[in-house]
């Protein structure tokens, strides 16, 4: 009888201690989309599907009533209306994909991060929405298994690789997305090799990253805003993407450039100002201020 209590004791005793282990982290393996604010939105559609190449309203789009464009089965750009409380934030969410959308929920709650609820969106994908240490809207996005593109010949990049925002306070920041959610640092530089600019930060589990962009003065007008509040999409070679871009009806402004961190990039900007960078997947050259410490993306899903 003791046999039988002692042996029931010990299965009631490790029970409650796999009750008491902290909730582990569900995979974060990159970018699912970008929103961003557009003043006209038959003006936007005219650049990102024409000038851009992109499908607008297909298989990658989270809700159908919320106007977006594919970048590809699993990535798309949603488009939002300016907000009247803050006309600075061109960004105005970033949603990562996860592999579960309820664990990542106990996980960031068991952490002391106040999360929104869980719902559904149009394509079966769910989602819920927190805001990290600045106000940002961060959200998590559970997708389909399965997920078919939609490609047109015309279209100049299948990769969203990052998206950027004003950052004031690297620390704090630093304490939601590196030390909570497990990003590492990717790379950093800045425009001297002795300043810090900004900072690249990848998602744990892929390679696509957030970039905070630092040192950006409060006072900042709309044209600085749109550089620093920016999306990028990565291509394989920056000369292709620029002449297939002049085929869709682009007239060259800027020219292609090796940027501080050794990648060749292009960069446009939308009718709103908002930059839309082309960037080639990896470095020709060695990087300025820092080393990579991350892999570098591809064009493959």
């Amino acid at each position: 009888m003791k046999r039988i209590f002692g042996a029931l004791g010990s299965l009631v005793l490790c029970a409650w201690a796999a009750a008491q282990d902290p909730p582990v982290r569900p995979s974060i393996t990159g970018i699912a989309y970008v929103r961003i604010t557009v003043s006209d939105l038959e003006n936007s559609r005219g650049f990102y599907e024409k000038k851009l190449g992109f499908s607008s309203n297909k298989s990658g789009c989270h809700a159908i009533v919320v106007p977006c464009v594919d970048v590809n089965g699993l990535q798309s750009i949603e488009f939002d209306q300016p907000s009247s409380a803050d006309p600075s934030n061109l960004v105005t969410a970033i949603v990562f994909a996860t592999s579960s959308v309820a664990g990542l929920k106990r996980y960031l709650e068991a952490h002391g991060v106040k999360t929104g609820e869980i719902y559904s969106l149009d394509n079966e994908s769910q989602q819920f929405e927190v805001v990290d240490a600045e106000r940002h809207c961060i959200a998590f996005v559970q997708q389909p298994d399965s997920h078919s593109g939609v490609w047109s010949r015309s279209q100049v990049s299948s990769k969203l690789i990052h998206a950027g925002f004003v950052v004031h306070d690297r620390a704090a920041m630093d304490r939601f997305y590196k030390d909570i959610l497990g990003f590492h640092l990717y790379w950093q530089g800045g425009r001297k090799d002795d300043e810090t600019s900004w900072v690249n930060m990848q998602v744990p589990d892929g390679t696509d990253w957030i970039e905070y962009m630092l040192n950006v003065p409060a006072n900042a007008d709309h044209h600085t805003l749109g550089v620093m509040n920016h999306i990028a999409l990565g291509v394989p070679d920056i000369k292709v993407a620029r002449e297939q871009l002049i085929k869709n009806g682009w007239k060259p402004g800027e020219e292609p450039k090796i940027g501080r961190g050794g990648k060749w990039q292009l960069n446009l900007y939308d009718p709103d100002d908002t930059r839309v960078e082309f960037m080639e997947f990896t470095p020709v050259q060695k990087p300025c201020c820092s080393d990579y410490t991350g892999p570098h993306p591809g064009s493959k899903q």
